[in-house]
């Protein structure tokens, strides 16, 4: 079935039509969930609490722009409500001592995209979510700050932190390689 005629018959109630749909773009916003979320069980939750929300918004939808970024877009706010709620929990792990660090552009070349995605996964929270809404879904840092409730100033802060602590550990692993 094409996309429109999917999200016509979830519209409809349609329930072979909803788990299609559900199964099609799964996928895609797993993977959102898994960039801001610290486990997997918490990235399965929020795509859950996504799929939800999107079959109770579908009807706002209106067939306007790309349903795939609309549903991303939908994702991103159910996993930054999740953050939110937990942010009391949020890791103040001390990193903002460390220097910055010049890596090697091989060590950016031989890093593949699974490892990049590893090592931002084990950022602190704080940092993992600001650096994902700017370098991945490239929001402003005047964005980030009104989603996430901070100054300009601290998401700036927190993508700086995140860059630095992302650099050390690309230089420790090329170390390691060697």
């Amino acid at each position: 079935m094409k996309e429109k005629e999917l999200i016509e018959g979830a519209l409809r109630g349609d329930e072979r039509a909803s788990r299609l749909l559900f199964e099609r773009y799964a996928p895609l916003l797993m993977g959102v969930c898994q960039r801001y979320c610290r486990t997997q069980a918490e990235a399965e939750d929020v795509l859950q609490d996504s799929f939800v929300r999107l079959f109770q918004k579908l009807p706002k939808y209106g067939f306007q722009g790309s349903f795939a970024g609309w549903a991303r877009r939908l994702t991103v706010n159910v996993a930054l409500k999740t953050y939110q709620r937990k942010r009391f929990q949020m890791e103040q792990s001390g990193l903002e001592n460390i220097t910055e660090a010049g890596g090697a552009p091989k060590a950016y070349a031989e890093l593949g995209e699974q490892e990049l995605l590893d090592l931002i996964q084990q950022l602190p929270d704080g940092y993992r979510v600001v650096f994902n809404l700017y370098a991945i879904e490239g929001y402003s840092h005047k964005e980030i700050g009104a989603m996430l409730g901070i100054q300009e100033a601290s998401s700036r802060s927190q993508l700086l932190k995140a860059r630095k602590v992302l650099q050390a550990r690309i230089v420790a692993r090329q170390k390691i390689a060697i």
